[in-house]
């Protein structure tokens, strides 16, 4: 792997070679352009299957009037608006970090918020949302709260979204399942590794993990092609199909194998339909607001997590944990929210999948550039983006896991008044399949903790305002009910 992903050696930064090295500081920050474009392409591949699971998510669910979206316009637009946001990240933030329709929040969005509104209404909060988190940001108070937060829990955050990244890459490779009684989750079918797409899986996830250890170059994007090919070969021999119920040995997501058409014409025929005011009418002011109070925490801290994830695996961060242009970096993170609610695709947040890149030596919005202009390019070439599957994409998300694992280390594990937060925030993260979870809940623990302690002066200020907010975000269920 490039040895940039070494923690053991400190880059020597270079001398720009003209005005865009200077600009977008690739030697400055001891990278090369050929490392920032297999970056992209690493995050890319990692993280496209959302073209595909985003019409899926937000398709699945109906309105109020029991309308559903039109998968193919909700692919279109999903692509058309991360490949703009991810593209405006890498040219006015200048970091190495990639949007799209946030996972989590297009549920909530299909699920719990349009039965209870139109689609156009569902959408309109969506807008609301980003616009206040914009708000918020321009006024300096998301910094400030950002600055709040203790580094370790900072570094802890980075920790828990590994792990919870590395459980992403099992749970939709098929190698952890749910239980059909006890325990709750397990290894594969009945405890064992069955079928195919898990052979290809394992054996795509060794490979890179070889390549790691001896540190080729583009070792991530090697890995993910070289499996999903493999992947490719299996199923044009063995014909193992989609999973499904009665195929549970299937692939997942995609089934591995070349489309008959390469080539389609984008339908963008989501793009404008929002509705601002509607919700509030539907469904009422208190679950209005509610709603768009949860849509913000969701996207407020897991945004704050990922990039400081992000710039801690890209080496990046200061000596706060704050990585740089952070006031850029979340004011495109704000635009990207309501450009999805305005194109129907639900908020567009900042994707932890980034990280992908990072391993390949992504350290500049350079890297972003690419994977922005492939994500407009997948608009045409959609069906290209459905040959991997997940058991080909998800070796990369492990790999990328125990990178930032690493970072574990960093905290002080004898200090109870830190290492008990730290440790329910990396926890939280995995187990309950949430980012924002694992924050809030070491951040409410922490202000109690230095509370019964007798330690007040101890905590900022703007930390007793979060610890409420996130005791209400936990409490919305009894609060809506």
């Amino acid at each position: 792997m490039d040895t940039v992903t070494d923690r053991t050696r400190t880059e020597r930064p270079g001398t720009p070679r003209g005005g865009f090295d200077r600009y977008f500081e690739i030697s400055a920050r001891g990278s090369t352009l050929s490392r920032e474009i297999r970056g992209g392409l690493a995050t890319f591949f990692t993280m496209a299957y959302i073209v595909v699971l985003n019409p899926l998510i937000l398709g699945g669910g109906a309105d109020s009037t029991g309308a559903h979206l039109p998968q193919a316009q909700v692919a279109a637009a999903t692509a058309l608006v991360a490949g703009l946001v991810t593209i405006l990240m890498g040219a006015y933030a200048r970091f190495p970090l990639a949007l799209a329709a946030g996972l989590g929040v297009n549920a909530l969005v299909a699920y719990t918020i349009a039965p209870e509104m139109t689609w156009a209404d569902a959408m309109g909060l969506v807008v609301i949302e980003g616009v206040v988190i914009l708000v918020v940001v321009l006024t300096g108070l998301r910094q400030m709260i950002f600055n709040s937060v203790p580094t370790p829990l900072k570094t802890a955050t980075g920790v828990g979204i590994g792990l919870f990244l590395a459980l992403i890459g099992f749970v939709d490779a098929g190698v952890v399942r749910g239980g059909t009684a006890n325990p709750p989750v397990g290894l594969g079918i009945n405890g064992q590794l069955l079928g195919w797409p898990i052979a290809v899986f394992c054996v795509g996830l060794l490979a890179m993990l070889v390549l790691v250890v001896r540190r080729v170059r583009g070792a991530i994007l090697i890995g993910i092609v070289g499996t999903t090919v493999l992947a490719i070969i299996v199923e044009a021999i063995a014909h193992v199909g989609a999973q499904s119920a009665k195929n549970p040995k299937g692939w997942s997501l995609n089934v591995p194998k070349l489309p008959s058409k390469i080539v389609d014409v984008p339908d963008l025929g989501l793009l404008g339909h929002f509705n601002v005011l509607g919700s509030w009418q539907k469904a009422g002011w208190l679950v209005t607001l509610m709603f768009v109070f949860t849509l913000l925490l969701s996207d407020f801290f897991d945004t704050m997590g990922t990039m400081v994830a992000v710039g801690q695996e890209a080496g990046l961060l200061d000596e706060q944990g704050n990585p740089p242009r952070t006031r850029e970096i979340l004011i495109v993170d704000s635009v990207a929210a309501a450009a999805g609610g305005a194109a129907s695709v639900s908020s567009n947040t900042s994707y932890i999948e980034s990280a992908a890149g990072v391993g390949e030596g992504a350290r500049t919005g350079v890297a972003s550039l690419v994977t922005g202009v492939l994500f407009l390019l997948a608009m045409f070439f959609a069906p290209l983006v459905t040959v991997v599957p997940f058991e080909a994409a998800t070796t990369a998300l492990v790999v990328v896991g125990f990178l930032m694992m690493t970072a574990v280390r960093t905290i002080d594990w004898s200090d109870y008044e830190i290492a008990i937060p730290a440790f329910l925030t990396i926890v939280l993260m995995p187990f309950t399949y949430s980012i924002s979870n694992g924050i809030g809940g070491g951040m409410v623990t922490y202000v109690l903790i230095k509370l019964v302690r007798g330690k007040v002066r101890e905590i900022h200020p703007l930390m007793w305002v979060v610890a409420a907010l996130f005791l209400l975000y936990f409490l919305r269920g009894p609060l809506l009910s």
